[in-house]
């Protein structure tokens, strides 16, 4: 019998899936869990445009990110910090600085989560680091550190 998900199912699939399940396992576990309903063709029409909405929904995520892709990747954002001799940061800066100072600069709100850095940055200097903007787009920002 085809069902479609209305919750993720372990073993079955996921939620919103068109998935086939043994008749007992649908009218006994299933239905009676609100956890799917039977595949008949209104709710088989409803799925479908449920699919297109989401689809168009996911298109229009993927262009403001790739907007903000391109608005990320021209800017330098500056961080003056404590430093020594030889370019040496008496700290470092983290994920969480170039984020506070993306919004101060620039105006655009981006999680510190969001920001990839292998480690901190413990030199004065121009450094590249990646900011995720969607599942698979990066931008490259440049974060220059400059002494105090």
């Amino acid at each position: 019998m085809k069902v479609i998900l209305l919750k993720d199912v372990k073993g079955l699939g996921k939620e919103g899936a068109l998935v086939n399940a043994k008749d007992g396992y649908a009218r006994n576990f299933l239905f009676p869990r609100n956890l799917a309903i039977e595949a008949t063709s209104g709710n088989l029409a409803k799925w479908e445009e449920d699919r297109k909405k989401e689809k168009i929904q996911k298109q229009k995520e993927q262009n403001q990110a790739l907007e903000l892709k391109k608005n990320i990747e021209g800017l330098t954002v500056n961080i003056k910090a404590k430093g020594g001799t030889g370019g040496r940061l008496f700290g470092s800066i983290t994920s969480n600085d170039i984020a506070e100072a993306l919004r101060k600069e620039h105006k655009i709100d981006v999680d510190k989560r969001k920001i990839e850095m292998k480690e901190n940055i413990k030199n004065t200097g121009i450094t590249e680091v990646d900011v995720r903007v969607y599942a698979e787009i990066t931008a490259k920002l440049k974060v220059n550190v400059t002494v105090e």
